[in-house]
């Protein structure tokens, strides 16, 4: 018979001898570090402020890796990519109120692409909080109220006892499926305040599994073994989920064809028999999916850019797997499996049977051929070229980043990703200024393996100081600026809506060469008929390096209107 008693792990004579002589000047800093490294953690992002300088304090002290950025947003989007690359969270340090508030878009961003960052913020000291009101450099009348709409979880520690439960808490939940960036909160004077508490050495955070139901399962395979025309749709929560083998399993012997959500770039092989590649926003392709008579959808809630601006009105069952409850039939009626999409496609697989259909294949084939007419009618040879060559010089496992700008735009549809995990873009949020903050977090993720960002002009003009980042740190990163004189995608959105008239979308830019070249950064001017060149030549030399495309790129008509 086992007790409760039993399970209780007994401290070695080690751990008892470190409590009993922890290490002097210790502060609630410490608390933070401590359990971090406790958890796993190896990098740390930010950048310091002063109520968080106990915090840095203790990472200067500690082996930590700290990846310094200039500006607290670019630091985010840093961790962000940090953490899908890895599938770690990672830790982001923020000082109170400007600091924490200039996170929030980068913040947002991991949300809706499901990055596990774990933001741990300063607080103005403890008698300023609970509507005291004492006008404390920074203080803002409910920090956290103005994160809690955007993470996935609010943790706060008010005394150094409740840091390292605190902290690992947020960590548990910035893992656990739907992945998602966390918020922790400690007062300055917890953070500096001596401590008693023994150096922090066994904390538990382990994610919890989030597996389908069986009755569930068993309902969506017997839809999809019996169905005439399965068609998948898989999201980000593939990549997430590191699911990629599985689905591809699982639509081979159901023999139904695949297409990639934008942020599900790489789920299935690019140039498979059953691929429909990325081509949403496309006509053709939502009255096949439209024709489908079992939809399954795989890690995607089906949103806008999903939905063909949501023009897609499925017409046959919806079978629908996602990690978020709050996603689950939000946009369309079906079986809803709230589930890991990794935990969902293995079930399935345990259970579906064999499904021949040797015409999936050339109904796909029909359909990207309709696609391609189409574009070709468009005279759209210089967007293609552009994809093309940087699709040859990069890698085939080298990571890319894409701003919101036009040839981003183009990618999400018609760029191969090659393989899992390697092409993100900001189309979570929507913000600017991600890709090259973004790459830098690469970077660090995975040193000696070059990295692409690819920005326009004007979400370039964000980044800017992180140049400076690049250089400190001599990171394998190349940063493709398309610059077309200003926001060229709102330009090409206004002038088709408002008879010709864009306002606002203009742009004075530095000389971008010139600019990078002051930081120490490599920089060249390349065009459209060098860049596969220049561009392999900058991949291929170590360090960070520019190189800047003047040129101004048109979208494909769109088919949603």
């Amino acid at each position: 018979m086992t007790h409760d008693h039993d399970l209780v792990l007994r401290p070695t004579e080690a751990q008892k001898a470190a409590a009993l002589a922890p290490p002097p000047g210790r502060t609630g800093g410490d608390l933070v570090v401590e359990t971090l490294r406790s958890l796993g953690a190896t990098t740390v992002f930010g950048l310091p402020g002063q109520h968080a300088l106990a915090v840095f304090d203790a990472v200067g002290r500690s082996d930590l890796r700290l990846v310094g950025l200039r500006v607290e947003n670019n630091a985010a989007f840093a961790a962000d990519a940090y953490g899908r690359l890895t599938g770690e969270a990672v830790p982001l340090l923020l000082s109170t109120g400007p600091g924490a508030l200039t996170a929030l878009p980068a913040l947002a961003e991991a949300a809706a692409a499901s990055a596990p960052v774990l933001a741990i913020s300063s607080q103005v000291p403890t008698a300023g909080l609970g509507g005291g009101r004492r006008g404390h450099l920074h203080e803002l009348r409910d920090q956290a109220a103005s994160f809690r709409e955007v993470v996935k979880s609010v943790h706060i520690a008010r005394t150094p006892s409740q840091i390292p439960s605190v902290v690992a808490e947020a960590w548990e939940s910035a893992l656990t499926a739907p992945h998602g960036p966390v918020w922790v909160e400690i007062p300055e004077d917890v953070l500096c305040a001596e401590t008693l508490i023994p150096q922090v050495t066994g904390v538990d955070a382990t994610p919890h599994e989030l597996a389908p139901r069986p009755e569930v399962t068993a309902v969506a395979a017997h839809w999809l073994e019996n169905a005439e025309r399965p068609v998948i749709i898989a999201g980000g929560g593939v990549v997430r989920s590191d699911a990629a083998g599985k689905l591809k399993q699982l639509a081979e012997r159901l023999n139904a064809p695949v297409v990639t959500t934008f942020g599900g770039k790489g789920a299935f092989p690019w140039t498979h028999p059953l691929s429909l590649q990325s081509w949403l926003e496309d006509r053709h392709m939502t009255d096949f999916l439209e024709d489908a008579d079992v939809l399954l959808v795989v890690g995607s809630g089906l949103g806008e850019l999903s939905s063909n601006y949501h023009t897609f009105f499925p017409e046959g069952r919806v079978v629908q797997i996602e990690a978020d409850l709050g996603k689950l039939e939000s946009n369309h009626a079906g079986l809803g499996i709230h589930a890991d999409a990794r935990l969902a496609l293995q079930a399935l697989l345990e259970t579906v049977s064999e499904r021949p259909d040797p015409t999936a294949p050339e109904r796909v084939r029909l359909v990207l051929s309709a696609i391609a007419a189409r574009l070709a009618e468009q005279d759209l040879t210089l967007e293609q070229t552009l994809l093309t060559s940087i699709r040859a010089a990069l890698p085939a496992r080298s990571p890319s980043f894409w701003d919101m700008t036009i040839l981003s735009y183009w990618a999400w549809s018609a760029f191969d990703a090659k393989h899992p995990n390697t092409m993100h873009s900001a189309q979570g949020a929507g913000g600017l200024g991600y890709a090259f903050p973004a790459a830098l977090g690469a970077c660090v993720a995975e040193p000696g393996t070059p990295v692409l960002a690819v920005s326009g002009d004007g979400g370039a003009m964000y980044s800017l100081a992180e140049l400076a980042t690049a250089r400190q740190h001599d990171l394998d990163v190349t940063w493709l600026i398309v610059d077309d004189g200003g926001y060229g995608i709102l330009r090409e959105y206004m002038t088709s809506a408002f008879e010709g008239r864009s306002t606002g979308t203009e742009l004075t830019r530095p000389d971008f060469v010139a600019l990078a070249a002051s930081f120490g950064v490599p920089a060249a001017t390349t065009s459209p008929e060098t860049l596969r060149e220049d561009l392999a030549t900058s991949l291929a030399t170590p360090g960070p390096s520019v190189l800047v495309l003047p040129t101004a790129l048109r979208m494909f008509a769109p088919t949603h209107l």
